[in-house]
């Protein structure tokens, strides 16, 4: 017992340091003078390094061969998700983690620039060096078939791009005659009423309320504004969550703060007994995604949350909203259009960007894709995709902020996590049949309880793959998935029958 209280009080002061690193890399997005960039670069780098260097060392190896636990314990799940930090930590230089950090931290600004400029040729160094530096922490880690394994294994834990080439073959096979039914039927101007002069203090004020509807904490968290919208948090007690406002588009903000509430949720409800522990955080990238996506998209864009949120946004938005029908706006939220951003596609279409974006890292890292001609290959995928062509990188390749912050591998668990949302919604409602009239009315407490005991409380306790198994019954599955998109766009676009084959 005595060397599992030194092991819990050693993790403790390592998370510290993670999360004083967390802390500074929140304010280089929102507050931080620009000038302020390079310093802050070496103050993470060097942080970064020190808690590389404690997860390494002889001593937390000691502690964790010394521990005594009990099988299915909360020392034991410290226990053997440290173990599994530790040996993968073990296998890269310390002086390469603290220059992925160092290159990630003074490329978000460079990446900033260059998409208000349009300048793809002012990012491609940075990019080039994010590839290399993902290159060479993949060799470090080490991977059975593919590089990209080992990238996505950070994120997602024992996922192969093997498993998430199914996936995508399987989502692509029923998505793509879907999309191309809906094409038949759309119609010009679906989504006018969202375009207008929305102001942004109201937008803002808006966007609070529902959140705070939904269960996100703002005596535990706050909102704040960046150009790419985050999630990060310093305890369960202090999780901050961004957006970013387009006076002319109401759906961006609106949306982005109803992802990141999800996330925001999923970090305030990771139980108080795992504070301090490497437990205490969302299980892997996807069961994070699941959450962000299931408010935004399954409660978010619903018919029966707006039929409580809509007469508020009406009162908000008078001169806009004031004469126009819930039934257009809800088709307005839901209408399908291939789209130049990610972050505005529709529900249909949006594992199409996340599947590009997958064969461009593969490409990229493997070197088949030279990065001086990405935003080509890209604009050739974005029109085998969806049919359409941006007209200029700021709308192309530089509009995520993924490839400045060096989070090669993240991309796949947006549609894994679109996968599981709906699976852990669909199990909720079938324990609480009430929850769709709940919404309705705007109660939201049962859903975010069923939410809370099953995924958030047990934070990182369990794999990703068990804790599935324990919410759902069974593995992540993407028939459930699938059908809610059949079934809601098909009364939406009056498709009589289902349209795979």
């Amino acid at each position: 017992m005595e060397s599992m209280e030194e092991l819990r009080e050693r993790l403790a002061s390592l998370e510290a340091l993670e999360r004083a690193s967390a802390v500074l890399s929140w304010d280089e997005e929102t507050y931080m003078p620009e000038a302020g960039g390079p310093a802050r670069a070496e103050h993470l780098a060097r942080l970064a390094a020190m808690a590389h260097d404690m997860l390494v060392a002889p001593e937390t190896a000691c502690l964790l061969d010394a521990s005594s636990v009990r099988p299915g314990s909360i020392d034991s799940a410290i226990v053997r998700v440290t173990r599994r930090d530790h040996d993968q930590a073990a296998r890269v230089p310390t002086s390469l983690v603290a220059e992925i950090q160092r290159h990630a931290s003074l490329a978000h600004p460079i990446w900033v620039h260059a998409r208000e400029r349009n300048d793809f040729a002012a990012f491609a160094p940075v990019m080039e060096k994010t590839f290399d530096l993902a290159r060479e922490l993949a060799e470090h880690l080490g991977y059975r078939a593919r590089a990209y394994d080992a990238l996505l294994d950070q994120f997602e834990p024992s996922t192969t791009s093997k498993e998430v080439d199914g996936i995508f073959a399987q989502l692509k096979a029923r998505l793509v005659p879907l999309a191309a039914a809906i094409r038949e039927r759309a119609r010009p101007g679906e989504d006018a009423v969202l375009h207008g002069d929305f102001d942004v203090a109201e937008q803002e004020r808006f966007g609070l309320q529902m959140i705070r509807k939904f269960g996100f904490d703002l005596a535990r968290g706050r909102l704040d504004q960046v150009v790419h919208p985050f999630e990060t948090s310093f305890s369960r007690d202090d999780v901050r969550i961004t957006t970013r406002y387009d006076r002319t588009y109401l759906a961006d903000s609106l949306f982005s703060t109803l992802h990141e509430a999800g996330h925001g949720m999923y970090e305030q409800g990771v139980a108080a007994d795992l504070e301090g522990t490497p437990l205490a955080s969302g299980a892997s990238s996807a069961l994070h995604e699941s959450q962000s996506r299931l408010w935004e998209n399954v409660v978010g864009r619903s018919l029966g949350v707006w039929q409580h949120f809509y007469p508020e946004l009406q009162r908000a938005f008078p001169g806009q909203l004031g004469s126009v029908p819930l039934d257009r706006f809800y088709r307005a939220i839901n209408r399908v259009k291939p789209s130049l951003v990610r972050v505005d596609a529709d529900e249909v279409t949006y594992n199409l960007h996340v599947m590009l974006r997958y064969e461009m890292e593969q490409g990229l890292l493997s070197g088949e894709i030279p990065v001086a001609d990405a935003a080509r290959v890209w604009n050739d995928k974005m029109e085998d995709y969806l049919g359409i062509r941006p007209p200029d990188n700021s709308l192309g390749i530089l509009q995520d902020t993924h490839w400045a912050s060096g989070l090669i591998g993240y991309f796949p668990t947006y549609a894994l996590g679109n996968v599981l949302s709906v699976q852990f919604f669909n199990r909720a409602r079938e324990e609480h049949p009430e929850i769709d009239e709940e919404i309705a009315t705007g109660e939201f407490a049962t859903l975010r309880g069923w939410l809370e005991e099953n995924i958030y409380r047990h934070g990182r306790r369990f794999d990703p793959q068990d804790l599935v198994r324990r919410a759902t019954g069974g593995p992540m599955a993407t028939g459930p998935y699938l059908d809610y998109l059949e079934r809601k766009f098909g009364v939406l676009y009056g498709l009589s029958s289902p349209v795979s084959p």
